[in-house]
């Protein structure tokens, strides 16, 4: 399905947020002495810029719109002394204050942009620096607390950050990047809202000294208080591999893509600029560069299909401070704030909302958005692979907005033809019950069963053999049990067994695995020692316990491996359980889960509890048979769902 979406936007900022950042602060016009705001050496005043923060008649609050006035002209100066620097010059003076990014170059990058006077690289370079900086705080953060927030406006508004630079200092900070309230330049630039010429060049070398600035702040707090330096590493983002459908991007796809992006309505006219410079980093092997901005744009074209879709245009803009964000959380949601069913999906379909959560969201997925943006990953070394695949993606997504007959143009290359096939066929490769397929449960279950099964079949000591244990009744009530539990899951294994090849290793095979080799190593060991006559008698009664209790182990977790591997063969139809239902599930998984932890301490050659065994067993083959009598297991469901189908 095609649609061609309208583009009677100038701006994708709200009337207020497009005057706080693009017009309030050139309100004020008086000059300003560089030298009162940075010496010669690259140091900066601090009090010079906070004394420009102002707040409320209450003083509880900041003025945010009353701060960005009047720091205005401390910008101007700002812009204009870095851009009367050489870049040797911007080397020695400010530099070796940005060490503490782990990110130095990033701002030599910076630098050049700034000096290029190209927006869209302006842009990108104040994405990319808040995100280092982001990271760098949070650093920071942990050199007092314990648990970094999450959100910048959190880690702004935190006393430990207060404590290292001072609260006027972080209240400087929050006027630009930390309210919604102030200029918010991350979350206007990163969630797609701000055009590249929306975004005046004075914030973004603003921010270069700012940074450098606290780069010195921190620097006296690490001598006065005896601290070393220590950030957390950068995380160097893994290639794809599997999860990678498209082939590598050709010069035909880019050629075609080039073509596109002019022609489809996805695209704001506004936010073209982005897209060509897209294309220009991909070009010079600038991936992270590259991907920054396809993300950017990808929920700015989004947000404008939502809004249209769903029939809600001032969506489309920047909320204001008392209202949500349009992002990619609410774009790609089931359900609308008042309850409707968000029509987006509907319309993409679900392969290409399987790659979007793939990429976007899935814990096990490469979050590429939301590592980008926190500045976490390493981005010298962003693989090519995901960014081949956004360019991909997003090629096949721009063709569905074209004219028709220019589509069909497009389309008949045999290249296009082949990537927009792979796009209809996407499936999940991140999402949970995908990756419950996709590894080898099979070799881990199967293992473990071997395991069991290969248990030495030494006789048991006379002793043992005679012996009536304080617990014989729970063991008979324990068989009793494993025969009714055995018996209703074998009505539901498949015909076809190869389907249990293509399941997850679970924390709950790799306990029982581990039980496995606990209970043969203890065996040998204790019936060798039996045979020798060397045990005392404490032990000989805890080795005839043990007799017992491995008797009984023995079909138990044969029993559970076979009832994860049913429950794994049915989790799709997860879907079809209400929220009580599903949390019940999770519970009883969790007790199988625990039961299989608690086994594998009793059975250490540290603990040897093999009475307490006996009675965990019997406890958790009543709550399984508890279970499946009320028909509440993933077999059961899909039973119920086959029948209906039948029907």
């Amino acid at each position: 399905m095609q649609i061609l979406l309208e583009d009677p936007t100038t701006t994708c900022l709200s009337p207020s947020v497009y005057d706080m950042i693009c017009k309030l602060g050139f309100e004020v016009r008086e000059s300003r002495d560089i030298n009162s705001i940075v010496t010669q050496n690259g140091e900066v005043c601090w009090k010079a810029i906070t004394d420009c923060v102002i707040y409320t008649q209450s003083a509880q609050a900041l003025d945010y719109q009353g701060s960005v006035r009047l720091l205005g002209p401390v910008c101007e100066v700002i812009h204009l002394h870095l851009s009367s620097l050489t870049k040797g010059q911007f080397e020695i003076q400010y530099v070796p204050w940005l060490q503490w990014t782990s990110s130095p170059e990033l701002f030599a990058e910076i630098f050049d942009a700034l000096e290029s006077l190209q927006s869209p690289a302006i842009s990108l370079s104040l994405m990319k620096l808040t995100a280092c900086l982001e990271r760098a705080l949070g650093d920071v953060f942990l050199l007092i607390g314990k648990e970094c927030p999450f959100l910048l406006r959190d880690l702004l508004a935190s006393e430990e950050l207060a404590q290292v630079f001072g609260l006027s200092v972080m209240n400087v900070l929050r006027v630009f990047v930390g309210s919604p309230c102030g200029l918010n330049l991350r979350n206007v630039l990163w969630h797609g809202f701000a055009a590249p010429h929306e975004v005046p060049p004075m914030y973004c070398s603003t921010m270069v000294v700012l940074t450098a600035g606290m780069g010195q702040l921190l620097k006296s707090y690490l001598q006065q208080n005896k601290l070393t330096w220590a950030p957390r590493p950068l995380i160097a983002l893994p290639d794809l591999e599997d999860g990678a459908v498209f082939p590598e991007v050709t010069r035909e796809v880019l050629s075609v893509l080039e073509e596109v992006m002019k022609k489809s309505t996805f695209v704001l006219g506004t936010m073209l600029p982005y897209w060509e410079v897209a294309l220009i980093r991909f070009k010079s092997h600038r991936f992270a560069d590259c991907a920054i901005l396809l993300l950017t744009q990808l929920e700015t074209g989004l947000r404008h299909l939502f809004a249209t879709i769903n029939k809600c245009p001032q969506r489309l803009l920047t909320a204001e401070s008392t209202a949500l964000y349009t992002t990619f959380d609410e774009i790609l949601a089931k359900h609308l704030n008042d309850g409707e069913i968000n029509q987006l999906p509907l319309f993409l379909g679900e392969p290409a909302m399987e790659f979007l959560w793939d990429f976007l969201n899935h814990q096990q997925g490469p979050r590429v958005r939301d590592r980008l943006s926190h500045g976490e990953i390493n981005l010298p070394e962003f693989p090519k692979g995901v960014t081949d695949q956004l360019l991909t993606f997003s090629t096949v997504l721009l063709l569905r907005f074209v004219e028709e007959e220019l589509a069909s143009v497009f389309k008949e290359k045999a290249a296009i033809q082949s990537l927009v096939h792979l796009a209809e066929g996407y499936s999940a490769h991140f999402h949970p019950m995908s990756l419950l397929r996709k590894q080898t449960f099979s070799s881990q279950v199967l293992s473990c069963e071997k395991s069991i099964r290969a248990w030495p079949l030494l006789p048991l000591p006379r002793e043992a053999e005679e012996a009536r244990l304080e617990c014989s009744s729970e063991i008979n009530a324990c068989n009793s049990l494993i025969i009714k539990i055995t018996h209703e899951l074998y009505h539901h294994v498949p015909e076809n067994h190869g389907v249990f090849t293509d399941l997850d290793n679970r924390p709950i095979e790799k306990c029982c695995t581990h039980v496995s080799h606990q209970v043969v190593a203890s065996w040998v060991r204790r019936h060798q020692q039996w045979a020798e006559k060397t045990l005392r008698s404490r032990q000989r009664q805890n080795f005839v316990r043990m007799s017992w209790s491995i008797k009984l182990l023995s079909p138990v977790l044969l029993l559970i491996l076979l009832l994860i591997a049913l429950e794994l063969v049915n989790i799709p139809e997860v879907h079809g359980k209400k929220t009580d239902e599903y949390q019940q599930y999770l519970k009883f998984l969790k007790s199988i889960l625990q039961y299989t932890e608690n086994l594998e301490a009793h059975t250490s050659p540290e603990k040897n509890k093999w009475i307490e065994t006996i009675r965990l067993t019997h406890t958790a083959l009543l709550r399984m048979w508890t279970f499946s009598e009320k028909k509440q297991m993933l077999i059961h469901l899909a039973k119920k769902c086959t029948s209906t189908a039948v029907l």
